[in-house]
């Protein structure tokens, strides 16, 4: 017979499982999955799009100088005025057409929650950013996917009659890198006649933007919101600062929705001096352009097809390679590219843009695996 005591303090040993009290669609999510960020190890990272080069050195002023005691110990400005007033020099809007976010997820995120109610639908192409999926899950949304049109990587079709809450489209796309000029995307919000965030993570690196859509936003029949980042172009992604441009209107409904203090006072401080300091933006940007030009043909005369790139990195597959082999190969000469399975999509490579140098060794290394 069994001891009653004996089966409690085995039970004892055995944690209970907490998540049972968490959301079942929470515990139900896969989760977005970052790129991988190894932490004191030599690597050379070419797998999460970051500038290979560093920030304006008045960057460095700017973060010391809000580095004082008396900044630190109080709350920092709740909206960022002084990065929106840099930046509305820079776009030619209004400051109160800028809102700042920790990044341009945090952007996202603020946007799917303004516009996107429980039960809602968050419509994408596809394949695109995985954390727009994400972010439907989390607000109780349908996501539906338009899927891209073979290796054309035209706006999908079919959209007519969907009416989603809201349409993100990434432009510059990830992970392939294409691009839509802006009267593709006022053709397509003018036929949506819904929301519209254009995702403008990279578009730094592309010859135009939609903040001109912006700006005439009495032509359209919906808001248009187009979202930015500072972590690439500006060489801050540990700083973690991203803004959205919208009508005034749109920026105040978004305000009411934010964390109060989203952004600290380091990360304004910070980007402010980085967007105040457009010629060493642009001499970074020459720099990385020019490279990524000049990586096409060496990876086509090493066998691989690439994509014509309007971003800083490159989507490749390679003609007789399997990209897992690729990749891992890459991973044990100590350098990290990005390997991308979309279901229902063939898997690639991403490789972002480094220096002159780095991209020297990814081509040497590259060489011995194909």
């Amino acid at each position: 017979m069994t001891d009653p005591k004996s089966d409690s303090k085995i039970s004892a040993l055995i944690p209970p499982d907490l998540s049972r009290f968490v959301r079942e669609d929470i515990r139900r999510m896969k989760g977005y999955v970052p790129g991988e960020q190894p932490q004191g190890v030599p690597i050379l990272k070419l797998n999460t799009n970051e500038n290979p080069y560093g920030p304006s050195p008045r960057v460095l002023e700017a973060i010391c100088a809000a580095a004082d005691p008396e900044r630190l110990r109080k709350y920092p400005d709740p909206m960022g005025n002084s990065f929106r007033e840099a930046a509305a020099k820079v776009y030619g809007v209004k400051p109160g057409n800028i809102l700042c976010g920790n990044g341009s997820d945090d952007i996202l995120t603020i946007l799917t929650r303004t516009f996107v109610p429980q039960g809602g639908t968050i419509a994408s192409p596809y394949p695109s950013y995985l954390l727009y999926e994400t972010l439907a899950e989390l607000q109780g949304a349908t996501f539906r996917r338009f899927s891209y049109a073979g290796n054309g990587w035209e706006l999908p079709q079919g959209w007519e009659g969907s009416r989603p809450n809201l349409a993100y489209i990434a432009n510059p796309n990830s992970p392939s890198g294409t691009f839509f000029r802006p009267q593709a995307m006022a053709d397509f919000a003018m036929m949506l006649r819904r929301p519209v965030v254009f995702d403008e993570a990279y578009a730094d690196f592309a010859p135009e933007n939609a903040i001109g859509l912006v700006r005439d936003q009495n032509s359209f029949p919906a808001p248009i919101v187009v979202s930015r980042t500072l972590s690439k172009s500006y060489s801050l992604a540990g700083i973690r600062f991203g803004f959205a441009i919208a009508d005034e209107a749109v920026i105040n409904e978004m305000a009411k929705v934010k964390d109060s203090y989203n952004c600290d006072a380091v990360s304004i401080a910070a980007a402010t001096a980085a967007i105040s300091d457009q010629d060493y933006f642009h001499s970074v940007r020459n720099k990385i352009l020019a490279t990524r030009e000049a990586s096409v043909p060496r990876l086509q005369q090493l066998g691989f097809s690439v994509i014509a790139s309007h971003a800083n990195f490159l989507w490749v597959d390679h003609l007789t390679s399997d990209p897992t082999t690729l990749y891992q190969g890459l991973r044990a000469a100590n350098i990290l590219v990005r390997l991308m399975n979309y279901p229902g999509w063939r898997s690639g490579l991403r490789i972002t843009i480094g220096t002159d140098a780095e991209m020297d060794r990814l081509f040497d290394t590259l060489a011995g695996l194909v």
